[in-house]
């Protein structure tokens, strides 16, 4: 039994010895970034108590209505990562534009892109949540961060990693060397390593899709649904669909048991798909994360990672976990766009 307590201080360092020439800047971000989720976690688990349940009457960018904790885990992170001296920019699902760094703070070498609370709707009946983040290099000359160092394809990222606040509180990162948990201990305040060097399944028997709209699929999507039902998986287990509609509780299972998440695009009007998750918020983090993992991430036609993007707030398809249940997927969605037709 491995008795050794790694606090994600510790683990960060020991990460930043793989790199002599390191400054600790990145180190620095990463330890402002975890208090913010604490203190989000904290408001999270008194949510009704300290009366942040509910709506605040208003809408983000998307024509979402906003609940009080995004705007709280909004806030949070914002007011926890200003004033370091890491950032040149960040931006937000939840702000329209580039979000600047205050004139009157340094600046840095770092961009940070941030879903500050995935999955709020269903905060008011106790589903679990999550923050997602994504850190990227600055590329244009100056100081002041812009819109082109926010605009970055997926496999520019640095880092990228999660947060799940259900019955504990778990962070998940990656910066390019394996994908590593820590869980939140509330009596220390301290994240511990709990669950070192995640690999997912190559093989899941869980498939995590909105059946709702199923009448909207493209017919790839359509037949590799089909295909599950009443079946099993290449370990023997027959498929099951489990879909908890937040995202980063779904794909936190998947991750760790293996499986699929999917969601694609609405083809309600064929000739305009309508994909609803974010790219550089959403998509991007977690497709590093999956691919680190041993995974595979696509919007079925292409990987997510090499999208170039060409707004903050664009949308795509997604599908993500593990890598041989993706690849079938790809199968079904490429046969069924070529007009070839696959059976199970």
């Amino acid at each position: 039994m491995n008795t050794r307590i790694v606090t994600i201080a510790r683990h960060l360092v020991d990460q930043e010895k793989n790199f002599p020439e390191a400054t600790g800047e990145f180190t620095s971000l990463m330890w402002d970034l975890t208090i913010a989720f604490k203190i989000i976690s904290k408001e999270v688990n008194r949510a009704g108590l300290a009366q942040y349940l509910g709506l605040t009457g208003e809408e983000n960018v998307h024509g979402e209505k906003l609940q009080k904790l995004d705007v709280f885990a909004h806030e949070t992170i914002f007011r926890a990562m200003d004033h370091g001296g890491h950032l040149c920019v960040m931006a937000s699902e939840e702000d329209p534009g580039i979000i600047a760094i205050p004139s009157k703070f340094k600046k840095g070498k770092y961009v940070l892109l941030y879903d500050p609370l995935d999955g709020s709707s269903n905060i008011d009946v106790n589903v679990s949540i999550g923050s997602i983040f994504s850190i990227l290099r600055k590329r244009t000359s100056g100081p002041d961060g812009t819109l082109d160092d926010c605009l970055q394809p997926g496999t520019e990222q640095v880092a990228a990693g999660y947060v799940v606040y259900g019955s504990s509180t778990m962070l998940v990162y990656t910066t390019c060397q394996g994908v590593n948990g820590f869980t939140l201990d509330p009596e220390i305040g301290e994240f511990l390593l709990s669950h070192p060097h995640i690999k997912t399944p190559e093989y899941g028997s869980i498939y995590s899709i909105n059946e709702g709209y199923s009448a909207e699929w493209d017919s790839g999507t359509q037949q590799y649904i089909h295909s599950l039902k009443g079946q099993k998986s290449p370990q023997g287990k027959a498929y099951s669909m489990r879909y908890i509609g937040s995202l980063v509780a779904d794909f936190h299972r998947n991750l760790l048991q293996g499986g699929i998440f999917l969601y694609p695009a609405s083809c309600k009007d064929p000739t305009k798909p309508k994909p609803k998750l974010r790219l550089l918020y959403e998509a991007n983090p977690l497709s590093l994360i999956v691919e680190q993992a041993g995974g595979r991430s696509s919007t079925g036609a292409q990987r997510i990672l090499e999208i170039v993007p060409t707004s903050l707030h664009q949308r795509v398809p997604l599908v993500l976990g593990s890598a041989g249940d993706v690849l079938t997927y790809e199968k079904f969605f490429q046969g069924a766009a070529s007009g070839i037709a696959r059976s199970a």
